[in-house]
């Protein structure tokens, strides 16, 4: 295996000529690079004119390597060939250095270049890569490349610090300027000539030509810049990336990771058409990846399909915000973090996921998904060049106040693992903190099902408040200045994020469109569906066979009203779990007339009336190892209401049947506890919450 190592361009605010005096006092030796100890001179050739020198040098090097190593190979240092061509004419110095020792079991090859910066002829820039190939070194081939990584890391951040030092002896010493080389008066004359015979003077044009064509793209890069460094990194950002510039605009990186960043955008620009990905898109999904390169470039390569695919980068010019999310959908931008950070604001508590699903649709949810993420991008970079700081990533504030089963629909919570299965391929490390607040008992039954479909290294940015744990030390003030905490959570801001709030079924779209994305009902719905005429009964049997299991349900009414009650028996029967009867046979309870409330069977959810067009969602806590049932019946009026076990109804006014579809789910509490457990291992900064607050005891409607 080949390994890669790439700088990104270091900048000396120093012209080429001083630069290279500083250099060469890094020979023989130098006391700044420990690992560096002599060097002879084995070659060196100059041509007539002096623009040129070529030296060949052999250097030792000590060997940074374990004892046992060092011992097992029999050596202390090792020696390198080093080629420095230097070009004082073009003003570029190339180097060239490859191992001499151990050639037959690794190859090691660096090639270094300093060269006049295209925008200030005072500075010099500097770019190193080198590649290791390990073909075998007495079985430790893992340690070689372990040190070879740290060895090129020194090397890169300690070499400018190397040539500053060194300049610093120069102006000591009074030398602040050395003037460039020139030809003498009569080279350049046998050079004009020469040039004038042999093409009749074009050379000497096209010399003028090219050095017109130079100045004006230098200005043109100029013009460009608003400051030393420029946000596209350098005037040719196709292939370089200045180091001074990545520190600025995209945070401090070690240097193998600056030269894995290097790598991945030299890669896209060989072979990907089109609008090259920005440095901090190239940087989020080398993170997203831990820096392995081919990972992040695959992971990469199919987010730019899908982007093209659905028209993405147009997508903050061409949204057009459907009505019920810019009435109903309670979230927004609010002020930034102190972090510098935009702030996004989501009153999750407030949000009817029903309503939204059923009024746009999965589709347009994660139409809005995305809308925000771009907003989010676009934020980064304005908090970038307003703060002077590297910021890129937002960050999500969650109010959960609110929050109950109703939430918990499925089709809602299946569209929502959709959008973050999306999100996560595509817009993988733009978060900074998800700050959740207010998170109620039910929210760890949430976090069950979601937070299996959240990368790893998303989940550690969680921190979650209970209660009003967020006013307290080491909640909300330690991340958002209290100047700008929203008036809701009772801080002195007001926002312009809606209230939220339940959706109008007018805004809701035809069945038909609801069917084929299946929030209603499809061919892959998880809904089952019965009809109740009158004096009939239905009923679902569950078998608990663990105390502080979580029973589940979620129905709509769809014609008439029903009645809605669970229960749980004492007696000892042999029952299936699931539906006790078939709808359209004459339905009746499990529960005979002949037992007794109290012994033979309880009431664990009070009986209530569900309308026509209703949804219903709710939650109860098992406290015995028995058989549950959920029932609902044909509507009987209130007042009347008695035996509710015998399946015995008074008859309804109407004959129309009612017909309900229904979803059941069971959660275990070790699975919902232990969801909550590792959440608040993940940040230290979590406030704690008992274990009572995993639970809910009532239902929502």
């Amino acid at each position: 295996m080949v390994l890669q190592y790439e700088s990104p361009v270091r900048v000396y605010k120093y012209p080429f000529e001083l630069v290279m005096a500083a250099y060469e006092r890094r020979f023989p030796t130098c006391v700044l690079i420990p690992v560096f100890i002599g060097s002879e001179i084995l070659s060196e050739w100059q041509s007539p004119d002096g623009s040129q020198k070529i030296t060949e040098r052999r250097c030792q090097i000590h060997v940074d390597a374990p004892y046992l190593l060092k011992k097992l190979v029999g050596v202390d240092y090792v020696f390198f060939h080093q080629k420095n061509d230097l070009n004082l004419k073009n003003r570029t110095l190339d180097i060239e250095v490859k191992n001499e020792s151990f050639t037959n079991r690794i190859t090691l090859m660096e090639k270094c270049r300093y060269y006049v910066h295209a925008e200030n002829s005072e500075w010099t820039c500097y770019e190193q890569a080198a590649s290791l190939e390990i073909h075998s070194f007495f079985g430790f081939e893992s340690t070689i490349e372990k040190l070879a990584m740290k060895q090129y890391s020194q090397n890169v951040a300690t070499g400018k610090e190397v040539i500053e030092h060194f300049i610093k002896e120069l102006k000591n010493e009074g030398v602040t300027f050395i003037a460039p080389w020139k030809p003498s008066e009569k080279q350049e004359e046998e050079v004009d000539e020469k040039a004038k015979v042999a093409n009749g003077g074009s050379i000497t044009l096209m010399n003028e030509v090219t050095s017109d064509l130079s100045a004006k793209l230098n200005d043109s890069c100029r013009l460009k810049r608003q400051g030393s460094i420029s946000p596209t990194g350098t005037c040719d950002n196709q292939l370089t990336l200045e180091a001074d510039y990545i520190k600025r605009y995209l945070g401090d990186l070690t240097p193998l990771q600056e030269s894995k960043l290097v790598q991945l955008k030299k890669s896209f620009v060989h072979s990907h058409k089109g609008k090259l990905p920005s440095d901090s898109t190239l940087l989020r999904f080398l993170r997203a990846r831990d820096f392995n390169l081919e990972k992040a470039r695959d992971l990469l390569s199919h987010s730019l399909i899908w982007r093209k695919k659905h028209n993405v980068d147009q997508i903050l010019s061409d949204y057009q915000m459907p009505q019920v999310i810019s009435e109903y959908f309670p979230g927004g931008w609010h002020h930034y973090d102190k972090d510098s950070r935009p702030l996004y604001i989501l009153r999750l508590g407030q949000t009817d996921v029903k309503g939204l699903l059923k009024s746009v649709g999965e589709n347009g949810l994660l139409k809005l998904a995305m809308h925000v993420c771009e907003e989010g991008l676009k934020l980064t970079e304005e908090a970038t060049r307003v703060s002077g700081l590297p910021v890129t990533t937002w960050s999500l504030l969650i109010d959960l106040e609110g929050l109950n089963m109703r939430h918990y629909w499925r089709p809602g919570i299946r569209a929502l693992l959709h959008i973050i299965e999306i999100v996560e391929a595509n817009y993988p490390e733009t978060l900074g903190h998800v700050l959740i607040v207010r998170a109620p008992r039910v929210f760890p039954i949430l976090w069950t099902i979601i937070s299996t479909f959240i990368d790893e290294r998303t989940r550690t940015k969680f921190l979650l408040y209970g209660g009003n744990d967020y006013q307290e030390e080491g909640g909300l003030a330690d991340y958002i200045d209290p100047s700008i905490v929203p008036d809701f959570l009772g801080g002195p801001c007001e926002t312009k994020i809606r209230e939220g709030g339940h959706i109008p079924k007018s805004l809701y779209l035809p069945e038909s469109e609801l069917e084929k994305e299946g929030v209603i009902m499809g061919e892959n719905s998880i809904y089952s569906s019965f009809s109740l005429h009158r004096g009939q009964v239905f009923e679902v049997v569950i078998r608990i066979k663990d105390v502080g299991t979580v029973i589940t349900w979620d129905f709509d009414v769809m014609r008439q009203d029903v009645v809605f009650t669970i229960y749980r028996i004492s007696k000892e029967i042999d029952l299936k779990d699931g539906p006790a009867s078939s709808p359209g046979s004459e339905q009746k309870s499990i529960i005979d007339r002949s037992w007794k409330e109290g012994e033979d069977y309880e009431k664990v959810e009070n009986s209530f009336v569900c309308h026509d067009g209703e949804s219903v969602q709710g939650s109860h806590v098992t406290q015995f190892v028995a058989v549950y049932i959920l029932q609902w019946k044909y509507a009987q009026i209130v007042s009347q209401l008695s035996h509710e076990g015998s399946g015995d109804c008074p008859r309804s006014s109407s004959s129309h049947k009612a017909q309900i579809m229904y979803f059941y789910e069971l959660l275990h509490s070790a699975d919902y506890r232990g969801s909550m457990t590792s959440l608040q291992s993940a940040q230290s900064g979590f406030s704690a919450l008992s274990t009572r607050s995993a639970v809910s005891h009532a239902p929502s409607r």
